[in-house]
């Protein structure tokens, strides 16, 4: 139909992802710690979930959260970081236009999913440590099973809607995108036609997603800390302010690039490019990488079993 053909022709059969624009000389050389960061994500991430699925001792509620974290950051990794490297060793610069919506929505998806899961051991550690006796109760298997398929429903749901936001954009033609992967605002900006509707329904279902599971975890933090300062033993008091230091380094490193990310790409115009795609990577990458370091690293029973299969 005639439709059909036009519609066709006003999305690109496919997208040019340029990479690091301005920084091509470096790309043989960026290439590299992106590659060796990516094995250990792969790697540390693959090694929790083995030790956390055949170790009896850790099937408890902090450690089963802590799988579906390695799960989400093997997700948000894998759908940016192969691609990125096929850019810059000038393998294939080329993405068709689904493929191009398919990693938005995976690589978004995976990053909402996280943020839900990093909540939940939040209120984990909240209940763990105020209400110790009703956390048996609380968080049983069937709750923890609740909660990830909530983690995963209401990602689902924030990033169903973007698929169609992007498709009933015309692109004219406008196919290159200087960036390493697909991201919902770098598709939006080729278009050739009002973008008002993805600029507002991404920035509110930021605030709405990340935003507010921010507000929650700094809250039952800020309860946490609360409850501690009231413990009676100086050793008491370092003990559950240790449980909670892992969990609060993972929170920085994930919403920190992710949030400056987010805001560069709405009100810095000022920003450097370069900058910009390098933040980007940043809250793809960090994460998967260092959560399984910092959560083996602080706490005693992971690094036993870790250090057991090694």
């Amino acid at each position: 139909t005639m439709a059909a053909a036009n519609q066709s022709s006003l999305q690109p059969a496919s997208f040019l992802l340029l990479g690091m624009v301005g920084l091509e000389d470096l790309h043989t050389w960026l290439s590299i710690p992106f590659c060796l960061m990516y094995i250990a994500a792969l790697l540390g991430n693959l090694l929790l979930l083995f030790v956390i699925a055949t170790e009896r001792s850790l099937h408890e509620p902090m450690y089963l959260f802590l799988a579906m974290l390695a799960v989400a950051d093997l997700v948000l990794s894998s759908s940016t970081v192969p691609k990125a490297l096929g850019i810059f060793w000038s393998l294939s610069k080329e993405v068709s236009f689904h493929a191009c919506l398919t990693q938005m929505f995976f690589t978004h998806l995976s990053f909402i999913a996280e943020s839900t899961i990093l909540l939940a051991m939040a209120f984990d550690r909240y209940v763990a440590i105020c209400h110790p006796l009703r956390y048996a109760a609380v968080f049983t298997h069937s709750v923890i099973a609740k909660i990830g398929l909530a983690a995963i429903a209401r990602s689902f749901c924030v990033m169903f809607p973007m698929i169609f936001l992007l498709r009933r954009l015309p692109y004219c033609g406008h196919r290159v995108m200087p960036h390493t992967y697909c991201e919902h605002m770098g598709i939006a900006r080729l278009a050739c036609a009002d973008i008002r509707a993805n600029v507002w329904y991404g920035f509110t279902t930021t605030l709405l997603c990340p935003g507010v599971d921010v507000v929650l975890i700094g809250l039952s933090y800020v309860l946490i800390l609360r409850a501690v300062f009231r413990l009676s033993s100086k050793e008491a008091q370092v003990k559950a302010v240790g449980t909670c230091s892992s969990h609060v380094c993972v929170i920085l490193m994930f919403y920190t690039p992710a949030f400056f990310s987010f805001f560069t790409h709405r009100f810095g115009h000022n920003v450097p490019h370069q900058v910009h795609i390098l933040l980007a990577n940043l809250y793809v990458l960090l994460p998967p990488v260092l959560n399984p370091v910092v959560y083996t690293v602080k706490n005693k029973l992971v690094r036993e079993k870790v250090s057991q299969v090694l």
